[in-house]
């Protein structure tokens, strides 16, 4: 007799939405910790690639329809041990607003300058390089 002893979570996948010198964060309604603002995000389905999940929870949360152009990198997050993916988006249609509102309850388009104000702690150096880069100073 075997018996489960994994008790892993699922993969988490956010996308990485920049737009007119912005990126895109939303707000959880139930925060995990210190985490409130983040990119749209959600777990990564069985058998699904972590790309796909980032565009997929994006049109769920954010009604934003989205595109993966590159895989960012992945990381354990600091805050809540999720194993996290990063993947930027590009915008196809839409507007971004708060469509889960189970889950969200405001969304934001954010400047560089502003992110430490929205999310207090290190963004993953892979999401941070590609911020730098394409986020006017």
């Amino acid at each position: 007799m075997t018996t489960e002893t994994t008790t892993e979570r699922p993969g988490i996948s956010a996308a990485v939405i920049v737009k007119d010198g912005r990126v895109l964060m939303v707000r959880r309604r139930v925060s995990e910790g210190e985490l409130l603002w983040q990119f749209p995000a959600g777990q990564i389905e069985p058998g699904e690639a972590a790309e796909d999940a980032a565009v997929r929870e994006t049109v769920e949360e954010t009604g934003l329809v989205v595109t993966a152009i590159r895989f960012l990198g992945e990381r354990v997050h600091p805050k809540t041990g999720r194993s996290m993916s990063y993947t930027a988006c590009e915008i196809v249609q839409g507007e971004a607003r708060v469509v889960d509102e189970e889950e969200l309850d405001a969304v934001a388009w954010v400047s560089h300058s502003k992110i430490t104000d929205y999310v207090p702690y290190p963004l993953d150096e892979k999401v941070q390089e590609y911020l730098d880069g394409v986020l006017p100073h």
